[in-house]
């Protein structure tokens, strides 16, 4: 039998790891590190980001990769700290994920060519997306927001430029006094119990995808997995400063959500309702509503990608 040193024995759960969609998986250095990302299909690009938790990946937007590639090249991204993407002991914020798009922006470019692109980001992860379209306006023709984070409740939240919502009294409970504290934590945090419990609030119903929970357990496992979850519990990742980029956005924007589980407050929507470049679909589903309303979900995804309204 092998025997593995713990350098070793990580490289190996990270290698036994398999892909979370289909088609190429292709890796890149950049400034937010070394970035894995999936491609597919022919047509005009669309570029598909996945959401933050303890147990993210690729694997989130699994449906829509495996949909578009039939009329689209999909460039699916595993985020700084997931999936097959650098999960090295860093400092994970808002600014390096949303450096992270603009690296991938950058190489859909070099493939594709120039022109702007659509894409579609899940959950806290369209904050990023949102904030790289601030930066580069150009750069992008349309964005879809899937659950987007930054709408709850009815007060109006503003912060300096750039600035997050860590609690660094919590980041320093999570990292622990001592060795192995924050192992422990993060594996009580992603047995296959939980992850399931966290799926099931995600859908508001017992009836999840049993593929993705199953990908969810698997990446968990990898080496590094624990360090960007722990500033994303921290709230490290969420921007402060989230509705001052929203409102910036001159791009079209398609909001989405659903109407069950943890995710459907979405009453500070007021700050962009009647902007003219926003538009909105509700569904009968839980937060990643093109898991269970496919056909739906992509027919009012496609309306908007032909208009693309103004």
């Amino acid at each position: 039998m092998r025997t593995f040193s713990c350098k070793d024995r990580d490289a190996y759960m990270l290698t036994t790891l398999s892909p979370a969609v289909s088609g190429e998986r292709f890796e890149f250095d950049s400034s937010a590190g070394r970035l894995s990302v999936y491609v597919a299909g022919n047509g005009p690009p669309l570029m598909l980001v996945h959401s933050i938790n303890a147990s993210a990946s690729a694997a989130e937007v699994r449906p829509l990769h495996e949909h578009y590639r039939a009329t689209h090249t999909v460039f699916s991204i595993d985020l700084p700290g997931f999936g097959f993407s650098d999960r090295s002991d860093r400092p994970y914020t808002p600014r390096l994920m949303t450096d992270a798009l603009h690296a991938l922006v950058a190489q859909i470019h070099l493939r594709c060519g120039n022109a702007p692109i659509d894409a579609l980001a899940v959950s806290l992860s369209c904050e990023y997306l949102a904030r790289a379209a601030m930066e580069s306006p150009a750069a992008f023709c349309s964005l879809a927001l899937v659950s987007p984070t930054g709408f709850s409740g009815l007060r109006k939240r503003r912060a300096p430029p750039g600035t997050t919502r860590q609690v660094k009294w919590l980041y320093r409970l999570l990292v622990g006094p001592a060795p192995g504290w924050s192992d422990a934590i993060f594996r009580g945090l992603t047995r296959p119990g939980v992850i399931r419990y966290f799926l099931e609030r995600t859908w508001g119903s017992k009836a999840i995808d049993e593929i993705l929970w199953q990908y969810g357990v698997l990446t968990t496992k990898c080496a590094g997995a624990k360090f960007a979850p722990l500033h994303f519990l921290s709230a490290h990742l969420f921007s402060a400063d989230i509705h001052t980029v929203y409102e910036a956005l001159d791009t079209p924007v398609w909001m989405s959500h659903g109407t069950r589980g943890d995710f459907t407050d979405y009453r500070g929507k007021f700050i962009i309702d009647k902007k003219p470049n926003w538009c909105f679909s509700i569904f009968a589903a839980g937060a990643l509503p093109y898991f269970e309303v496919e056909t739906a979900f992509n027919t009012a995804f496609d309306t908007f990608l032909k208009t693309r309204m103004v």
